[in-house]
């Protein structure tokens, strides 16, 4: 075994114990006791600076001779020409090969290495201030003021130049000649800051009237720059001219008002702390606020509303601090207008705000911008609340503006918009001709409902027509639109209903009659029941009893429920005489009562009878009406027989049964009631005797064996 695994190690292939991973053994402390010197981040810096290697310096060089000194020079002059050929876009190796050419006094040399350096890249501005700078470092001005000319001519708009030239010659005390440059400059047009710089120049001399001249040049030039117009304003201010600086405010507002510009905002703030705060004029300041906030979009306000309600806070009186807060409000309302312009909630809240501040053109302006956004689909439920911006809109021209035309106008456009062939909105409809009834124009009202009926028809639409033509006692149009309703609506029992009331109302009971013969056979009808009870109801307050026992026995062919028996034997319990009659004498009244408590105890009998042979499973209603049967027999007192009823009555008789789950598992039981009828009660006991007669039986029989 021993030789065939050392033959296996010969084969080159690694064991597992070759390629394990060792890992180095966990060094474990044994002393854990804080040293007695702790070392901190302060004692590991100095340390390491302690231990840091001294820069290299090489040695300074001496020269005994010439010759050895031309050696350096001819030595030096070879590097640097070497340096140049292979990185002659290096601009570095271009300033020091200059720079030693001036450390060893040899400026024509220098010289011509700057102007080498600058035909290979012109454009660089380091090379000429290095240049310069060399000139006026070796006081050669003439020439200095020969490389910032040529240095400014090529490259007009490297500000670094012109401001570089501008010091020289401010440090040489030249003010003229600085003048001169920075008129030069000018000629190129600079940024705001450049100017500014020049208008320093002049303060720190005192030319005030030359400063005035170069602002009013740098507004001319730059125009629409806010800071260069605050910068003028703010210069009038210190010198004390406050007309003055009103003035260059005015101006500016001019330019940025006529152009609508987008920095108007912070002008007309400025202009406003400068009333308010540098000359103490707090009407000026409100003025301008104002003109402002009419003038400038709502979207681009916002710090213009803030600095306002600040100032109507400090400075004005209650209506003016509730304008400005109105003013803020309605900037946030545009906002969220402009984000979401179908959020008709936030234009109902935009439309309180402006009725509540009593502009009536404002008011306007936001109905029209609102109902302008209509809703994208043709869906109704995208309409339900837009809708209601037409309806305020109409109430708002008819109460609060008064203006009738208008109200009309508003109406009539709304339901124009509204597609009538995919929905419509009753509503509107009737506000409108509740308008035109209000306005004393009847006419008017009944073409809006007759269009609505035509176009749009509803149920709330035909009961508002029938009712304003029933207060105006139109008896034959008000026929009209229930023909007109019913045929629109035949099923609806509510219509017939109230079609047949109103007949009998006017003593129609012909017509009243006929129409509840139509109602009933309609083959579909929405509340039949309803319906069957109005028709039983007339027929009974007409005394028409014999009609009103053929409709039960109608209604007990269609339906067999459990309240139309009941209903049915109340009747008949309260059905006194065939006739209707006053009976003469207390035999009379005795003979009709038990008639009619025949008449019940028949009606019952038919009902248990139905309920035991047709439906056996309705235990609960059939026990439900021999409760109803015992109750009345109770009730009719001495003329009553509680037994017929007792014997019929069923036990009640608690059960449980298993309760299932969704998964058809088993999740417990429950109790209910069940009902135990007589028939099964007896059909019970002959199967528990003859079980015990075949058990006694079987007994002997075995006992035998």
């Amino acid at each position: 075994m021993g030789s065939k695994r050392d033959a296996d190690r010969t084969l080159g292939y690694p064991t597992r114990k070759d390629t394990e991973v060792k890992l180095p053994r966990q060094t474990r402390v044994k002393n854990k006791t804080p040293a007695p010197i702790q070392s901190t981040a302060e004692h590991l810096i100095r340390e390491a600076r302690d231990r840091q290697v001294s820069e290299f310096r090489p040695p300074k060089q001496e020269f005994t001779d010439s010759t050895e000194l031309r050696d350096y020079r001819l030595r030096k002059w070879m590097e640097y020409e070497d340096l140049i050929r292979r990185m002659r876009w290096n601009t570095g190796v271009w300033i020091k090969y200059a720079q030693w050419e001036e450390s060893v006094n040899e400026f024509n040399s220098a010289r011509r290495v700057w102007e080498r350096a600058l035909e290979e890249d012109y454009r660089n501005h380091t090379l000429w201030c290095k240049y310069a700078e060399f000139e006026m470092k070796n006081k050669f001005i003439d020439r200095a003021r020969n490389v910032w000319d040529r240095a400014v001519t090529l490259s007009p708009r490297a500000d670094q130049l012109w401001n570089n030239y501008i010091r020289m010659e401010e440090n040489l005390g030249n003010v003229a000649g600085a003048r001169q440059i920075f008129e030069r400059w000018m000629h190129w047009m600079p940024d705001h800051e450049r100017w500014l710089s020049y208008i320093k120049f002049e303060l720190r001399y005192n030319e005030v009237q030359r400063a005035r001249h170069i602002f009013e040049r740098l507004v001319q030039c730059h125009p629409y720059n806010l800071s260069a117009w605050i910068n003028f304003a703010d210069f009038e201010m210190k010198m004390g001219e406050v007309d003055r600086a009103r003035n260059v405010y005015e101006r500016a507002v001019e330019i940025f008002s006529a152009d609508d510009h987008d920095e108007a905002e912070q002008l007309f703030v400025a202009f406003a702390e400068f009333e308010e705060m540098g000359c103490k004029e707090t009407d000026r300041a409100r003025c301008i606020y104002k003109f402002a906030l009419d003038r400038i979009p709502k979207g681009r306000a916002e710090d213009l509303y803030r600095k306002f309600l600040a100032f109507e806070k400090q400075y004005g009186d209650r209506e003016g601090i509730e304008d400005a807060i109105a003013g803020k409000m309605r900037l946030q309302y545009e906002d969220e207008a402009r984000k979401n312009p179908m959020n008709y909630d936030t234009c109902f809240d935009y439309i309180r705000l402006e009725e509540s501040v009593g502009n009536k053109e404002r008011v306007r302006e936001v109905y029209e911008r609102a109902i302008a956004n209509v809703p994208p689909a043709e869906e109704k439920r995208y309409w339900q609340r837009y809708i209601y911006l037409w309806i305020n809109y109409a109430l708002y021209e008819e109460m609060d503006a008064g203006d009738m035309e208008r109200t009309r106008d508003v109406y009539r456009q709304c339901l124009k918009l509204i597609p009538h062939k995919k929905f419509s909105f009753a509503k509107i409809w009737l506000l409108a001709a509740q308008f035109e009834i209000r306005q004393l124009n009847l006419s008017g009202a009944r073409q809006i409902l007759g269009n609505a009926i035509g176009k749009a028809p509803k149920d709330k639409i035909f009961k508002k027509y029938i009712e304003m033509e029933l207060r105006l006692c139109n008896i034959d149009r008000w026929r009209k639109l229930y023909e007109k309703y019913l045929e629109w609506s035949p099923e609806n029992c509510y219509a017939w209903s109230k079609y047949a009331e109103l007949e009998k109302s006017l003593d129609e009971t012909e017509r009243a009659r006929t129409i509840f013969e139509l109602a009933i056979a309609q083959p579909v009808l929405d509340l039949p029941e309803l319906l069957w009870k109005a028709y039983i109801d007339f027929e009974i307050s007409q005394g028409e009893y014999a009609r009103t026992r053929a409709l039960y026995e109608r209604l007990l062919d269609r339906t067999k429920h459990l309240k139309v028996w009941v209903s049915y034997v109340k009747f008949e319990a309260s059905a006194m005489s065939e006739d209707g009659g006053n009976p003469d004498t207390s035999e009379d009244l005795r003979e009709q009562k038990k008639q009619s408590i025949q008449r019940t105890r028949r009606v019952f009998e038919e009902a248990i009878n139905y309920y035991r042979t047709s439906v056996p499973e309705l235990k609960e209603e059939r026990a439900m009406l021999l409760e109803e049967w015992l109750n009345m027999e109770s009730n009719f007192g001495e003329l009553g027989d509680v037994s017929l009823v007792q014997t019929k009555l069923p036990k009640k008789l608690k059960k449980r049964r298993q309760i299932a789950s969704y998964d058809g598992l088993s999740a417990g039981y429950e109790e209910y009631i069940d009902y135990l009828l007589p028939e099964e009660s007896k059909t019970t006991n002959l199967e528990i005797l003859e079980a015990a007669y075949n058990w006694k039986k079987q007994k002997i029989v075995s006992h035998e064996e």
